[in-house]
């Protein structure tokens, strides 16, 4: 990409030269058309109008070469970006899924595809090439755009965070959890000027604690020899100001101090120095010191600087369950576990081939059936979701509207038993399984994470606050979930429990499932779960919301609040 670049911008020079030159050439060669006319026959009598026909001539020739130049670099530069595009999406479509896995690659499609395609578009166009403009045409309706672009570098930044990715080992590509697709593992490295747009997109967020991370980690890699597009004082010009902004004002002297050096006439840099000296000189008299402590130029560290707190109470808990940290699964909780063959109470379409269960959890009682779903009726219910995905929604808790929300990162597809005999079959299934009537149930809803993909703590069930959230269904409140998991995640993607520190990691083609409320339908807040960002790998799930109409027979009230028997 920093080869296109180079090109890009030496093209575009040239072209501008051409430019100006084929219009000398036109003028020259009406100039030659009319000396060849009769009125002009003189000319050949004097030699030395004649030569002046020589110059002519050769600047001619020398126009023809740099235009001859200009093409050429045009056509290197765009066999150059065919040739690497060859090789990535051979790579990428022979495991899209795969591909798609590592975050990195994510975010560099929805960055190649919305920016730097553009800029080849842009090239081609100055000579144009029917063929390839009518295709862009085409293809360019399902571009990501802007937002597309920054939505993945936010993912980046939340996996980062997440799961306590420092940005160097990030930006070479290095996950904790990733394996090779097929033998292959592709190459994902973040470069200077993509670690300079991720800080530029935190920046402009006021996310001052990404911003430095990231523009931090730009200037290393160009500190270390590698070529950018971007100038060096544009990072320091970010960086410093947002060390500045979290409270580090010694590093941002030293980092500004390094800006004017590069451009002595950056008059914001200049300014910001002065201010930034100010304030420090002050806060060292405050403090009763009279000499300045020298600026630390080692690279800042991710822990360097504190993460600021936002809107979710549980986010330390929460993400470190993510991780597979603070599971309070104990040995003596661990001993009341057990696993059985479930046969719903002799259902005679188990009774031949019983489910396998098994117990995650004890209170609330979590539990595991394997062999939920078969290989091809995954795969069937992929292929019927993949044409309706849609981002995912949430119900808005005082309207019961269903809305799209910043914390839930997934597209979703709604599934009838009547679209196929294997949804039906699954929905069977699931009643079979539970001994809970699926006739009230919501649809089928089959879910694809993409990068970074997640769902932060929420309830599956409405709260007292909520009175309306599932009143146009008329089926009462959720009384259960049952999740299939239809794929294996190599990181990342836990459904972790907050309030009892439980944390289940996908399986592909098991299920999980569990009681959203007590017998006496009150709801049992310690339900609140999260399905963890997607660090490596293609998240599919499938869920069944199971409603409370229709189980007064199968699962009685019970006479106490908090009756779970």
């Amino acid at each position: 990409m920093r080869s296109l670049q180079k090109h890009l911008r030496g093209v575009g020079l040239l072209l501008r030269l051409c430019s100006t030159m084929a219009t000398f050439l036109v003028l020259t060669l009406l100039t030659l058309s009319s000396v060849s006319s009769p009125v002009q026959a003189e000319i050949f009598t004097s030699i030395g109008q004649m030569t002046d026909l020589i110059f002519a001539e050769r600047e001619l020739v020398q126009s023809l070469k740099e235009y001859i130049e200009a093409e050429e670099l045009k056509l290197e530069a765009v066999k150059s970006w065919a040739n690497k595009l060859d090789m990535l999406t051979h790579a990428s479509t022979s495991d899209p899924e795969g591909f798609l896995a590592h975050p990195v690659n994510a975010y560099k499609l929805m960055k190649r595809l919305n920016t730097e395609w553009s800029d080849l578009e842009s090239l081609v166009l100055q000579d144009p090439s029917d063929g390839f403009i009518s295709n862009m045409s085409v293809h360019r309706q399902y571009f990501p755009d802007e937002e597309d672009e920054k939505g993945a570098a936010k993912a980046l930044l939340r996996l980062q965070d997440t799961y306590k990715l420092d940005s160097e080992s990030f930006s070479k590509g290095k996950l904790p959890g990733q394996r090779q697709h097929s033998g292959v593992r592709y190459n994902a490295e973040l470069t200077v000027d993509d670690c300079f747009d991720m800080g530029k997109l935190a920046y402009n967020e006021n996310d001052h604690y990404h911003s430095v991370l990231w523009m931090q980690q730009a200037l290393r890699q160009m500190d270390s020899g590698e070529d950018a597009k971007t100038a060096k004082a544009d990072i320091l010009d970010y960086l410093s100001y947002s060390v500045y902004q979290m409270g580090d004002l010694p590093r941002a002297i030293e980092l500004t101090r390094r800006l004017v050096a590069i451009d002595p006439s950056h008059q914001r840099a200049g300014a910001n120095l002065r201010y930034f000296e100010r304030l420090l000189s002050k806060e060292l008299r405050d403090r009763g010191r009279s000499q300045q402590e020298p600026a630390d130029e080692r690279p800042i560290q991710l822990d360097t600087y504190e993460r600021p707190k936002d809107y979710l109470p549980e986010r330390e808990v929460y993400e470190a369950l993510c991780r597979g940290e603070g599971v309070k699964m104990t040995p003596k909780r661990r001993s009341r576990l057990f696993c059985r063959y479930q046969d719903g109470n002799r259902n005679p379409r188990l009774l031949l081939k019983p489910m396998k269960e098994e117990d995650e959890w004890d209170s609330p009682h979590i539990v595991r059936f394997l062999d939920a779903l078969s290989d091809e009726e995954i795969e069937k219910i992929k292929e019927l979701a993949k044409p309706n995905l849609a981002r995912a929604t949430v119900r808005d808790p005082n309207t019961g509207v269903l809305t799209v929300a910043h914390y839930r990162v997934s597209k979703s597809a709604w599934l009838e038993g009547e679209d196929d005999p294997v949804i039906a079959r699954v929905n069977q299934r699931i009643e079979d399984v539970t001994g809970l009537s699926v006739n009230t149930a919501e649809l089928l809803q089959v879910a694809n994470y993409g990068v970074g993909g997640q769902y932060e703590p929420h309830y599956d069930f409405s709260r007292k606050d909520e009175p309306d959230a599932f009143k146009s269904l008329g089926t009462g409140n959720r009384v259960a979930t049952f999740l299939n998991y239809m794929s294996d995640v190599e990181a990342g993607g836990a459904t972790v429990f907050p309030d009892f520190g439980a944390a289940i990691w996908p399986r592909k083609g098991t299920a999980v499932f569990w009681y959203n409320l007590f017998r006496s339908g009150e709801g049992d807040y310690r339900t609140r779960h999260a399905a963890c960002p997607v660090l490596v790998g293609s998240k599919w799930v499938s869920n069944k919301w199971i409603h409370e109409r229709g189980q007064e027979f199968r699962r009685p009230c019970g006479l106490t609040e908090g009756d779970r028997s």
